[in-house]
């Protein structure tokens, strides 16, 4: 029964004294929430970035990717990109008569200028590859009616088919479907010679990119582009046997490729993550920096506590209360502060969580980038226990550290 009373009374000084100075307690617990917030956000923005990530690359019913390093920007060139993977269409077609390998299809991405009357045009991604077979989801109408006759064996003097299928998003922005027609290509002035038919529409691209697309086949890409010399692509996906081991096959395939680079999803995937290091080392700083701050800000409440009340606590001191006493009001203040920031913390990231999602679905064309997770939730509130901690170890020492008679002098 003492130990409750005493108890009891401790927590009820500790309220009482932050009540007293409302101002630097709720700048405090706000300090704690927004080390909470960062925390929580940035993990989970971290972590749904690799979910929607991984669910993009498994969707794509692929097992391995060859590419020629990272898609380069390329302002002068035709299409705006540098592709790094020469020679694509020989390079899938010998990767693809390996007994191990069910297909292996050459891709490229290119900026191009399309308008639905040849006046006004906007810049959407161009995707070459063949929109057709049971890994391209069509939603209307068809696939393309042959394969890449264009190509030709490399002298690209084959018919055009002058087919494109597009994404819902396409659709809708030029207020199109199928039979009707698009200009394409890598300047307006050649894509006002260019007239595609739209054959059908498919969001298997648009979800893997997030942004609106249309689909043509490879080398009529290349050809409205001027990116015909040395047959370049973006990459080569490759679906592999069921019977075949993965990575066996990629071992396989880059030994004979030692020029690119052969990787499955999950490798592409942390590939794509490393090129964003500088950004996730920016992001993780937020959080130290910001988990510092809370620190700073309830260890200074709690240390002007302790020099506003120095006197008071001195003659208490000297009436007899013991330090632990003492120590134990600092403490209740800083645990009554961790865990009202943390939980104010926990609270807000749902709210905050939604509105990212929204901003990152109309910025990045990705639904529900940012995901929710619980034991996020719950680590925001244990780092905030742990900002709380600190500032009582320190608020704690400075107390039993008080001089009756130097204070009370």
């Amino acid at each position: 029964m003492w130990l409750l009373s005493k108890l009891r009374a401790v927590i009820g000084i500790a309220i009482q004294q932050l009540r007293h100075d409302r101002g630097r307690t709720i700048l405090a617990v706000l300090g704690i929430c927004l080390a909470v917030l960062s925390m929580t956000l940035l993990g989970s923005v971290g972590l749904g970035v690799v979910e929607t990530g991984q669910e993009k690359f498994d969707a794509s019913g692929r097992d391995l990717w060859i590419t020629g390093g990272a898609v380069q920007l390329a302002p002068g060139a035709g299409g705006g990109f540098e592709n790094t993977l020469y020679d694509a269409h020989n390079v899938s077609s010998e990767v693809e008569q390996r007994d191990a390998v069910q297909t292996a299809v050459p891709m490229a991405f290119q900026t191009v200028y399309v308008s639905p009357n040849g006046s006004d045009f906007d810049t959407l991604i161009g995707t070459g590859a063949p929109a057709r077979g049971g890994s391209v989801q069509i939603t209307r109408g068809n696939g393309f009616s042959s394969r890449d006759i264009h190509y030709a064996d490399g002298t690209y003097n084959g018919t055009m088919t002058h087919e494109v299928v597009i994404s819902p998003q396409t659709a809708e922005l030029y207020n199109v479907g199928v039979n009707d027609t698009l200009y394409i290509g890598g300047t307006i002035g050649n894509a006002r010679n260019n007239e595609f038919r739209v054959v059908g529409i498919s969001p298997t691209f648009s979800q893997f990119l997030g942004t609106p697309t249309v689909i043509v086949h490879l080398s009529e890409l290349q050809e409205i582009t001027g990116t015909t010399a040395n047959d370049k692509a973006t990459m080569i996906t490759i679906d592999v046997q069921d019977s075949a081991s993965i990575a066996a096959v990629e071992s396989d395939i880059q030994s004979a490729y030692p020029e690119y680079q052969v990787r499955t999803n999950r490798e592409q995937l942390q590939a794509t993550l490393e090129r964003q290091a500088v950004l996730l080392a920016a992001g993780g700083s937020l959080v130290i920096l910001a988990a510092i701050a809370g620190i700073a800000l309830t260890t200074n409440l709690l240390l002007s506590l302790v020099y506003q009340q120095r006197r008071t606590l001195a003659a208490l001191r000297a009436q007899g209360a013991a330090a632990s006493t003492l120590v134990g009001v600092v403490g209740t203040q800083a645990l009554l502060l961790g865990v009202g920031g943390g939980v104010l913390g926990a609270v807000l990231t749902v709210p905050a969580i939604r509105v990212l999602n929204i901003v990152a679905e109309a910025v990045v064309g990705f639904e529900n980038v940012v995901s929710i997770q619980p034991w996020i939730l719950l680590g925001g509130i244990v780092i905030a226990l742990l900002i709380g901690i600190i500032g009582a170890l320190t608020a704690g020492w400075r107390v039993s550290r008080l001089s009756p008679l130097e204070q009370l002098s």
